[in-house]
């Protein structure tokens, strides 16, 4: 890891807890700042992939054959792929006939809820975990209060946004700033307030991109 010394970049990341390029991206800049010596002040961004999911959710097979048109031979040959890479960057990816998708709205208003008390990026990083690896419905209150205080917020208090709503305005709006800017992707990362990539771009690219801001911010 960098030490004390080494430049820090602002890196914004647009994106959802139901992409699984979303974690795989962040797990290949977690290996860039190594490789770069370069420090990243990470911050999260709400984006939903299917933002008119019902409640209920779909069954994943389904969901990726009517919007991509997979069949279910490709959809199994894609997860094979992502599993062998998430292994390769320690995350555990466990699909079955039964995996779903689900709403992810609740989730980004607990994330907003999250950032200012300085624990919205455990709690992002718990929220992939649940979803992808532990099975768990994360549009599910119970479970979502689960996660939150498994990361040190009051259940008490992230029951309340959800009950209440109060955040369901901020989280449109912050949407609605990423959308007008273009993002309609995701992971979208911004370094440095700067340079936009989007995809899950690797390691090494990321580590090119993080230089290049350090360089900026340092002239």
């Amino acid at each position: 890891m960098p030490d004390t010394d080494s430049p820090v970049v602002d890196v914004d990341i647009v994106s959802d807890v139901m992409c699984p390029w979303c974690i795989v991206g962040f797990r290949q800049l977690e290996q860039s700042l190594g490789t770069a010596g370069i420090g990243a002040r990470v911050r999260w961004h709400p984006f939903e992939l299917n933002p008119d999911m019902p409640p209920e959710g779909q069954n994943l097979t389904e969901h990726i054959a009517e919007k991509y048109g997979a069949s279910p031979e490709q959809s199994k040959q894609n997860r094979a792929q992502i599993q062998a890479l998430g292994s390769s960057l320690g995350i555990d990816f466990v699909f079955s006939p039964d995996s779903r998708i689900v709403n992810s709205f609740d989730a980004h208003q607990l994330l907003d809820f999250a950032l200012a008390l300085g624990l919205q990026h455990p709690l992002k990083l718990a929220l992939f975990k649940a979803h992808f690896t532990d099975q768990r419905d994360v549009s599910d209150r119970s479970v979502l209060l689960d996660v939150a205080e498994s990361v040190g917020l009051d259940r008490a208090d992230a029951e309340d946004v959800l009950q209440s709503g109060k955040l369901k305005e901020s989280v449109r709006e912050k949407q609605a700033f990423w959308t007008s800017h273009g993002i309609s992707g995701v992971p979208s990362m911004v370094f440095g307030g700067k340079y936009l990539v989007t995809g899950a771009q690797g390691a090494e690219n990321y580590a090119q991109i993080l230089r290049k801001a350090a360089e900026d911010a340092a002239g």
